[in-house]
């Protein structure tokens, strides 16, 4: 088969495009002929050798992945041939990527993509999907009514957190760098969305959440944490997943005052009952 692979980690130029052997299921694997692959920056830094990773040689980079079931091993319960299936664990650990006509890994790394999405959009969604999905829901617990600030709405995990925000009912602000990505961002949903090169983004989240503050803030870039916690609300949640290389100075005093139990009012959160308190323990520092 063909496949785009590297011998050793380094600049672009280490990728090489040629045949490499097409891979046999073994048992609980399955082959996918693919018919779409993504491009993401931790396929980059695994190229480059930022991350470092067992790699097999030749190497075959690439995460994400859609296309149709070719063959099953024996063993193999979840799909048969023909089945549509997406995946997104592919290139890592050890594991050969997409960036091949074919991609065989065990049936437990693929789901079935639903009636309706194309093999393009199901490789396009998938990284970034499952980054959006972690940071709003497992981590930061979004719930209906609450406001998200996206710090780049238009990229690929930005744009879907706008997208599944809005889709459980919170409110959007975010930023964009030009009109066509605000028309995108609109488009997607978000109730206001701001250009960082024009707007005065601080005086106009204050104003949209009535001086509260927002109760997510969805980082996407290096982040600029005195300016991030100024516009949380109170007991606000933050999820950074940009800037491997930022080292920024993180405001800690702002921050306790911010988010710590003690800065709740006791009007808004009252103190537990002798018959409602039982302790817990923490993992927090």
């Amino acid at each position: 088969m063909k496949a785009a692979f590297l011998e050793t980690t380094g600049a672009p130029e280490v990728i090489r495009y040629g045949d490499v052997p097409t891979p046999k299921p073994q048992a609980g694997q399955i082959l996918i002929k693919v018919a779409a692959a993504a491009l993401n920056p931790i396929d980059t830094y695994i190229r480059a050798g930022i991350v470092n990773m067992p790699l097999p040689k030749p190497f075959i980079p690439g995460c994400d992945v859609a296309g149709a079931v070719e063959a099953v091993g024996p063993g193999v319960t979840a799909f048969k041939p023909g089945d549509r299936v997406w995946g997104s664990n592919q290139g890592l650990l050890g594991r050969q990527g997409t960036f091949a006509e074919y991609v065989c890994s065990g049936q437990e790394w693929f789901y079935p993509i639903p009636p309706g999405v194309s093999e393009v959009q199901a490789a396009t969604v998938a990284l970034v999907g499952i980054t959006a999905h972690l940071g709003l829901f497992r981590c930061a617990r979004l719930q209906a009514g609450e406001t998200v600030f996206v710090n780049g709405g238009s990229g690929g995990v930005g744009s879907m957190v706008v997208q599944m925000a809005k889709a459980v009912g919170a409110s959007v602000v975010t930023t964009v760098g030009s009109a066509e990505k605000a028309a995108l961002c609109k488009s997607w949903g978000a109730d206001r969305v701001l250009n960082y090169k024009t707007d005065d983004v601080p005086a106009i989240v204050k104003d949209f959440t009535k001086g509260q503050g927002v109760n997510v803030w969805f980082e996407t870039q290096p982040p600029d944490f005195l300016r991030a916690i100024e516009l949380l609300a109170r007991r606000g949640r933050m999820i950074v997943m940009a800037g491997r290389q930022a080292r920024p100075t993180f405001p800690v005093g702002p921050f306790t005052s911010r988010t710590c139990p003690c800065s709740v009012s006791p009007s808004s959160t009252p103190l537990p009952t002798s018959s409602e308190f039982v302790p817990r323990t923490s993992t927090a520092g």
